[in-house]
């Protein structure tokens, strides 16, 4: 009978085997003592950088546990997934690691919907954020255009977008016949302003609008925002042109 003996590994060779998003510390300082790798926090502080000047400061205190900082949620477009985090005082934060709805408003028209988050389109910070289709405050994306379309049709009495072909009306649909309205009800639909941006109209016809993510994905758990309208829209359709 032959026995082997494995010597069991400790923390710091498990350590110092992971590479890329194997490691579950990332963007941690790595620094080697004695064939030791020791991994230091996240820290919002900033006595570790240097004056505007390039001197370095000078380090009176250590870490504080109200200094730390934890790693990014990373958001994904998916199913709604929420992590509770418990933070300073009991508070809790609401991690969002996948979510694909929200609430966007439609600031023109004073009207929020709640729509379905169908792409990242754009980040002004990092277009890795926008290869990988993570959700983050500011970025640009497409809606689905659907529930902003049956609002405006009802309130104005106008259809946006290519027409859709309607289906074939059953036998209840034939005998309920159109929907009557009396003579103030259609004279106060008339009176109303039915502009809207020929950008935003034109996006109407494919069914997809661009608007931003206004809240924090990561902390709060909701990916709500805006429309984006007339100057904005302009400048953000340029820089995907480009």
């Amino acid at each position: 009978v032959v026995f082997f003996f494995f010597k069991q590994k400790t923390a710091y060779e498990i350590l110092s085997g992971l590479v890329g998003s194997e490691m579950c510390i990332r963007d941690r300082y790595q620094r080697r003592v004695h064939g030791i790798y020791f991994y230091m926090g996240i820290s919002r502080d900033s006595r570790h950088k240097r004056r505007a000047t390039g001197g370095r400061m000078p380090i009176h205190k250590k870490k504080r546990k109200y200094e730390m900082a934890r790693q990014p949620s990373m958001t994904k477009m998916g199913s709604k997934m929420i992590k509770l985090v418990r933070g300073r005082g009991g508070n809790l934060k609401y991690r969002a690691l996948r979510i694909d709805f929200g609430n966007y408003c439609w600031g023109s028209e004073k009207i929020a919907r709640k729509a379905k988050i169908l792409d990242v389109v754009y980040n002004a910070s990092n277009n890795e954020l926008v290869r990988t289709k993570t959700i983050v405050k500011n970025c640009i994306v497409q809606i689905d255009a659907t529930p902003f379309r049956a609002w405006y049709t009802k309130q104005y009495n106008k259809k946006l977008g290519k027409a859709i072909k309607e289906e074939p009306k059953t036998d209840a649909a034939k005998v309920e016949g159109p929907k009557k309205q009396s003579r103030h009800v259609v004279k106060k639909i008339a009176a109303r302003d039915s502009f809207i941006d020929p950008n935003l109209e034109e996006q109407f016809n494919t069914g997809r609008l661009l608007a931003c993510v206004s809240s924090r994905p990561g902390q709060v758990g909701r990916a709500d925002g805006y429309i984006l309208e007339g100057k904005e829209l302009e400048f953000y359709m340029k820089k995907m042109e480009k």
